[in-house]
């Protein structure tokens, strides 16, 4: 970290400690200012520190297990716009990217408006030479390394504070959670990662008739110029230029394209809030700004299937058991007490009307519980939370008749077959015989040696009585019917991949 980036740093967390001793001394009520002010103090200080400390505090706003319900009000009030730098200050940084000749790229550029400020980067409306009109984004100078500092200086400081409270940091896991928060905002310091993002968006929004992604028309890493989204964002629009039909098919691909996004192509876009999303009459809805984006593995993306299952069939115990999936259980970890927590919590939530009922909401309420009971849930579930609540925010603003749990609902099926079409898949099946084979069930050495006589084709089947049990006692032993499982896995996949089909095909 620079020495004045850290003066910087140093002299923001400086005043707002200070104003915090100051209002410990006069130990204002909490219904007079001060105690109001504070959570409003904290978020104007990580606005001041810049887009990483933003971000931090966002996540923060989906942790009710670690902040109170009006500092979380507040932090999910943190923007990242700043006020509009000069379009000079990004000269620089376009003939570094494009060479000294960039300007011949374009047949006009409106310097005087930027379209968006933010401290990361700047947007333009821009005409290309040819006159297609575009957006041209720009990276600010310098700010990369200034992120990567914030985020060196932070994982020094997450290191010391697991040193400091283990158990705290057993349960939380904050090194994690920052890793979550690194690698979400990646592609932001790289825009020919957001350009890849949005590639592969593009890809993923075809199936759906109402929704699309601009184009990507050229990309470097620190400036990219995209296609325009017709119309204003959902904050800005009014909706009854909409027809229903529009309103409605945006809302429902919009929920319809995220919840796919969660489980079913584990990447999604990870900040969908009503800024992002433009719409206009008789045009599809383009989704923007891809460079804060979420990806979670397979097992994962099905356990929160599992949650969100229970959730709907009012099985607090079940959602219990999934949830824990999602993480660990410390070693003083209360799991029966979470459980009884969860078959209290879920039927309130099971019974709430459809317009009460918020996933986002709900899946970081259940994070305060399983916090308090000892049990750690990846970080990667804020992530999730944040998003969930800022598309179902945004669907809000467009559709507020619309039923979010029917389209899950709707979803659903398509979700579940997939998950069980991955279950029942070449890779799959020999990704789980090589799991049992290697240990993961514990499986005895000798049903290792026997896979490894049925991929070399050199195998006997004895059938006997196992030494020690009884005729007519119980059934095969779990062990045996797992050899037999890894046996028939083995078997099958070594045909599969061994011997060609004799048309040679």
């Amino acid at each position: 970290m620079t020495a004045g980036r850290l003066r910087t740093v140093t002299r923001v967390l400086a005043e707002l400690f200070g104003a915090e001793v100051s209002r410990t001394v006069r130990r204002a009520p909490a219904e007079g200012g001060d105690e109001a002010g504070r959570p409003r103090a904290v978020r104007l200080a990580l606005e001041r520190l810049g887009p990483f400390y933003v971000k931090v505090g966002q996540m923060l706003s989906t942790r009710p297990d670690l902040v109170s319900p009006q500092m979380r009000a507040e932090l999910a009030l943190l923007h990242d716009r700043v006020s509009a730098a000069p379009f000079a200050m990004f000269e620089p940084v376009l003939a570094e990217e494009l060479g000294a000749d960039w300007e011949r790229r374009f047949d006009h550029i409106d310097r005087a408006r930027p379209l968006g400020s933010a401290s990361l980067a700047q947007a333009y409306r821009a005409v290309l030479r040819g006159g297609e009109p575009a957006v041209l984004k720009v990276q600010r100078p310098d700010i990369r390394s200034e992120v990567l500092a914030d985020m060196a200086l932070m994982r020094r400081a997450a290191r010391l504070v697991a040193r400091a409270f283990p158990d705290f940091n057993a349960v939380i896991d904050i090194g994690a959670s920052l890793n979550v928060i690194f690698e979400a905002m990646e592609a932001e310091l790289d825009l020919t990662a957001e350009a890849a993002n949005m590639d592969r968006a593009r890809g993923l929004v075809e199936r759906f008739e109402y929704l699309d992604v601009p184009d990507v028309i050229w990309a470097r890493p620190r400036a990219i110029v995209q296609s325009t989204a017709p119309g204003r964002t959902i904050r800005e629009v009014d909706t009854g230029s909409l027809t229903e039909k529009e309103r409605l098919g945006i809302g429902s691909d919009l929920l319809a394209f995220m919840y796919r996004g969660y489980f079913v192509d584990r990447f999604f876009h990870a900040d969908p809030h009503p800024g992002n999303v433009f719409v206009a009459p008789g045009h599809k809805a383009h989704l923007i700004d891809w460079g804060m984006v979420g990806r979670i593995d397979r097992r994962m993306s099905m356990t929160l299937v599992t949650v969100l299952l229970s959730l709907a069939h009012n099985d607090g115990p079940g959602l219990a058991r999934a949830w824990v999936e999602l993480g660990r259980a410390t070693p003083w970890a209360d799991v029966p007490g979470f459980a009884g927590d969860m078959a209290l919590l879920v039927p309130k939530v099971a019974t709430a009307s459809l317009d009460d009922l918020d996933f986002g909401v709900t899946l970081t309420s259940v994070l305060k519980y399983s916090t308090r009971r000892g049990i750690q849930t990846s970080p990667v579930v804020s992530l999730l939370g944040k998003s969930f609540s800022n598309i179902e925010g945004s669907v809000r603003n467009l559709a507020p008749e619309l039923a979010l749990t029917d389209v899950f609902a709707e979803q659903l099926r398509d979700i579940l077959l997939h998950l069980a079409g991955e279950s029942l898949s070449e890779i799959q099946a020999a990704r789980t015989a090589m799991d049992l084979m290697i240990g993961n069930t514990l499986a005895p050495e000798q049903l290792r040696g026997l896979v490894r006589d049925a991929a070399n084709r050199d195998l006997t089947v004895r059938v006997g009585r196992v030494r020690g049990e009884r005729c007519g006692g119980p059934g095969p032993s779990a062990a045996v019917l797992r050899a037999a499982a890894i046996a028939a896995a083995a078997v099958w996949w070594s045909r599969r991949h061994r011997c060609p089909p004799p048309d040679g095909r």
